[in-house]
């Protein structure tokens, strides 16, 4: 499948646009915005664009008001199909936010209900007591996704509900030509509708992609052949950023182990869960690391490990932002790109994950290991890729078996001899084949 060979690329189109908060219902075509970003995008080395929630909603994206109508603060659909058009010709794959868990209390069928009660066609699209009331004093209770009640939960019981849901990613597919989604609180989406999606976007497209959002647990309950092609690997995400800081890559090599290891009862071996040091929700991983010289690293280490990499819009600069700001400073709006000593280290990681079937399609071997040191194989059909990896402020001599002396660096482009062992200086990475 395509997103197994690619990077991905996370934008929040409210935010990155600058749009207001609220719905202000006043049509403005943010959304053109993207298409000077695209040069970027492609410089950076991402060939998939995650989009966040942009169709029509009340405030933040995830209280849809409507599947099929771009968010007015963005644009007219013609706007996006322009964009995703744009997007597709630079061989950029696009991949929307499924919210189908949920839904905005400006939804029409939930306004509906609320003025009509037990007369509305619609009663049993949700969760609902006429008899009990809400925050909101609707005279009625209904459930809300985790005790939000601007998050109208949708009954996916209701064999209606679901037909209007896959009619809505239909039309997304056949006016946009999306190549994917990533489903919105996964974790709390009923099997039966899984499979339907998984049944449905097949029939419509080949190389479908869905990915799903998923925190805790074992991830193959919804990722399998009948539901979901991959996972957010939210268990090394916290790794990642918490073995930089403690200085103990022990905790994250235990997790790849665990996922992805040699032994038999691995959990995730030879499936590609989407890989991440930030995204929208969470502090920016330069406000994370409490040694910036780790910045790199991390973003090696991520490149390197299985997956499929995705890196949040702004952050290949090194942006920092802390969740304890508010989600808006997650989410701002740039005037342009920047492009530094990180971007240019990123760029290079995605040419090399991109270009190496081991990078892509690997196994996974610890082969040296210390609390601020790490060495993995990743291997596929014979051929090997070492990531090597030194969080010390001091130079380290590595020694392991390579079957040459000669070794090449996928990121650099350099030859190493590796003849007298090898001398990693202190805060580097290496990709070596």
């Amino acid at each position: 499948m395509w997103a197994y060979e690619s990077v991905f690329y996370q934008i929040y189109p409210l935010g990155f646009c600058g749009a207001p908060f609220e719905n202000d219902g006043k049509l403005k075509k943010r959304i053109q915005k993207i298409h000077d970003w695209i040069p970027h995008i492609k410089k950076v080395g991402a060939n998939a664009i995650y989009f966040s929630p942009l169709f029509e909603s009340d405030t933040h994206g995830y209280n849809t008001r409507d599947y099929k109508k771009l968010d007015v603060r963005l644009g007219e659909n013609e706007d996006f199909k322009a964009l995703c058009e744009d997007l597709h010709k630079n061989d950029i794959k696009v991949v929307l936010d499924g919210v189908f868990n949920h839904v905005g209390r400006g939804f029409e069928p939930f306004v509906d209900v609320c003025k009509n009660r037990e007369h509305s066609k619609y009663l049993n699209w949700f969760h609902i007591d006429l008899n009990g009331n809400s925050n909101y004093n609707d005279g009625l209770w209904y459930e809300g996704w985790e005790g939000n009640y601007d998050l109208v939960k949708l009954n996916l019981n209701n064999n209606e509900v679901v037909e209007y849901l896959l009619d809505a990613v239909t039309y997304w597919i056949q006016e946009f030509d999306i190549d994917g989604l990533r489903l919105d609180v996964a974790y709390c989406l009923d099997f039966e509708f899984l499979k339907r999606l998984r049944r449905h976007v097949d029939s419509l497209k080949n190389d479908f992609f869905l990915v799903g959002e998923m925190l805790h647990g074992d991830y193959n309950q919804r990722m399998n052949e009948e539901m979901l092609n991959s996972a957010t690997n939210y268990e090394c995400y916290k790794g990642l950023y918490s073995s930089f800081n403690s200085m103990n890559l022990f905790e994250i090599n235990h997790s790849l182990l665990r996922q992805f290891g040699p032994e038999q009862w691995t959990l995730y071996k030879g499936k590609h869960l989407l890989s991440f040091v930030d995204n929208h929700d969470v502090t920016r991983i330069a406000s994370i690391l409490t040694n910036k010289k780790h910045l790199p690293l991390i973003y090696a280490l991520m490149f390197g490990m299985p997956g499929i990499p995705c890196i949040y819009y702004g952050s290949e600069w090194g942006f920092e932002a802390d969740k304890s700001q508010g989600d808006p400073a997650l989410r701002p709006a740039f005037q342009a790109p920047e492009y530094n000593e990180l971007t240019e280290f990123i760029t290079k990681l995605a040419g090399a994950k991109k270009s190496s079937p081991a990078l892509n399609y690997g196994d996974f071997t610890s082969v040296v290991l210390t609390n601020r040191q790490c060495i993995f194989k990743r291997e596929f059909q014979g051929k090997s890729v070492y990531v090597c990896i030194n969080a010390d402020e001091n130079e380290y001599e590595a020694h392991f078996e390579l079957n040459k002396i000669k070794v090449t660096d996928l990121i650099s482009g350099d030859i190493i001899d590796m003849n007298d062992g090898f001398l990693m200086p202190a805060y580097s990475a290496y990709y070596l084949m």
